[in-house]
């Protein structure tokens, strides 16, 4: 029966995440991006040197509401708006799928930050995903002062809600779709 649920679940955020790239109205897409830029706010509220690196970064994106929940099986999901040289190039889509010790819910904010065009480009041809061993950096005052870039591309969550229980392994792919 836990496996059924399970896989109804890993379905439910496929599904989900389909409608959500294929079916954004315009109100939606401005809602994305309103929050996005809400978001950034944060960001640098939460740490002003995160300001540097929005105005440094070659490009970013911007997750501003990803939900994540899991029992045993896990998933996570959320759309964001992508920034090229701080200028709006696009909309983004986050899924995740996750195995192993994990029971809750969550929502949080996610930015990437891009270091070159290479890195940029990799992520709007949608052959960009993170592996199980990527790790975040979570936004605190300070927390970006000594952050690198790793294989060109930063991160940094922002918790906003929730409590999950998790020791787990998943990776996040993305899908970028053009303004």
């Amino acid at each position: 029966m836990k496996n059924l649920n399970s896989i109804w679940l890993i379905i439910m955020v496929c599904v989900l995440n389909t409608a959500l790239i294929f079916g954004q109205t315009t109100t939606k897409k401005n809602k994305i991006i309103a929050d996005s830029e809400s978001a950034k706010t944060e960001f640098i509220k939460s740490d002003p040197l995160m300001k540097a690196l929005f105005e440094k970064a070659y490009g970013y994106v911007i997750f501003p509401n990803v939900g994540k929940g899991g029992f045993g099986i896990g998933g996570a999901a959320g759309n964001g708006v992508v920034y090229e040289q701080n200028k709006r190039a696009g909309m983004a889509k986050l899924s995740q799928v996750s195995i192993g010790f994990q029971a809750g819910g969550q929502a949080y904010r996610e930015v990437i930050f891009f270091e070159s065009k290479n890195e940029m480009d990799r992520f709007k041809e949608s052959r960009f995903e993170f592996s199980a061993q990527a790790s975040a950096v979570a936004a605190t005052e300070g927390a970006s002062a000594n952050v690198k870039y790793t294989n060109g591309v930063m991160v940094f969550t922002m918790q906003k809600g929730g409590l999950m229980y998790e020791a787990s392994v998943g990776g996040q792919k993305f899908k970028f779709n053009k303004m």
